[in-house]
């Protein structure tokens, strides 16, 4: 069986951390082991960790150098078979434990996985896999949707009639292979953290799991969600204006870092008119300032970029096809307000997407 290593990565996480340890203290196995990487936390949380169960090593960082930097720390210091990167407010489920290492041991071929983020006591989804639109804005897949039964990924399942559901059960969702995993319960082997690089640290913040799960493909991995794997995560999207900055500067990059040529090219249009829409939303929302300092600090960050770039871009196994089936040209996410609901919108995107799968598939052959 393998072992585990659990990586959490704290900043002033006193409130949050004592019911997520507890929650592991009864569910870890002899030979496994919890590390928590502390950012310069002024409440305590240290001290806390070291009082608690399970024993847990603690890497004082000195600095807050962000969750990136972070769970590399932890990474480097762990010694277990799987690697799980978990939110110091993610409160794993009873079974959480033996569903994590589920598809490591039934051989699903996946890289990398996530479990089933949920909020409210389990009651609602957080995350049931992330979605990346073609643009590289990426959102929580399910968000705000009813917890359901768990079933296997692929198992048919019928209602009381013995008649086919009417929609899938959204504790797996439509399509089994995530855009991204979500951070707040990522699961990987260490040895494949290790070789990718793990997470980018210039990031600091936010986007970072997309840019690890795009790297990860880009190289020929397939990811995935085990629905069993449940953890309770206390989530709040708005965290001010300065997430934005982090937000659009890190989307950028990703798109920079890990995107082929050929689709860059063709998605030279919806970018910049992407651009030009982000500025009057950022006008009108209020976070102008943070956006044309992601820009700014974007043009500063390029030479690096494009230096990253050429490694990344040299770890390619897949065409830009099978890259870009990845993506959505859907927007259907409540966070993005009336663009989410915008029809003629939606037309848009979704003809302008078949356009450019249809000219990577001619360009392939």
């Amino acid at each position: 069986m393998p072992t585990l290593s659990v990586v959490i990565v704290t900043h002033n996480s006193r409130p949050a951390i004592a019911p997520t340890m507890l929650a592991l203290s009864s569910q870890l196995r002899e030979g496994d082991e919890l590390i928590v990487v502390d950012n310069a936390s002024g409440d305590g949380t240290p001290d806390l960790v070291r009082e608690l169960p399970p024993r847990a090593v603690v890497i004082e960082t000195g600095a807050n150098l962000g969750f990136s930097a972070g769970c590399n720390r932890g990474a480097e210091a762990a010694s277990g078979e799987l690697l799980c990167l978990l939110n110091p407010d993610a409160v794993p489920a009873e079974g959480w434990r033996d569903a994590i290492e589920r598809p490591l041991l039934d051989g699903r071929g996946w890289v990398a996985w996530q479990g089933l983020v949920t909020s409210e006591s389990g009651r609602l989804v957080n995350t049931r896999g992330g979605v990346v639109h073609f643009t590289g804005i990426a959102w929580a897949g399910g968000a705000g949707e009813p917890v359901t039964p768990v079933v296997a990924i692929g198992a048919p399942h019928a209602n009381r009639r013995g008649d086919p559901p009417k929609r899938p059960d959204i504790s797996v969702g439509a399509n089994p292979e995530p855009g991204f995993v979500s951070g707040a319960c990522l699961a990987i082997p260490l040895r494949a953290y290790l070789e990718v690089g793990g997470m980018a640290e210039d990031f600091f913040l936010y986007h970072e799991d997309v840019d690890l799960s795009l790297r990860l493909r880009l190289a020929g991995g397939r990811l995935g969600v085990e629905p069993a794997a449940r953890v309770d995560h206390d989530y709040e999207f708005a965290k001010g204006p300065a997430k934005w900055a982090h937000l659009e500067r890190n989307r950028w990059a990703t798109l920079i870092r890990t995107y082929p040529g050929a689709l860059l090219a063709l998605l030279a249009p919806a970018l910049l008119a992407t651009e030009l829409a982000l500025l009057a939303v950022a006008a009108v929302r209020g976070w102008l300032p943070q956006k044309l300092r992601a820009w700014g600090e974007l043009a500063s960050a390029l030479p690096r970029l494009l230096g990253e770039r050429r490694e990344v871009q040299g770890t390619r196994a897949i065409g830009a096809d099978e890259f870009a089936r990845a993506l959505t040209p859907e927007l259907g996410s409540a966070y993005l307000g009336a663009a989410g609901r915008s029809r003629p919108l939606a037309v848009a995107l979704r003809g302008y997407w078949r356009i450019v799968l249809v000219l990577l598939g001619a360009r392939r052959r």
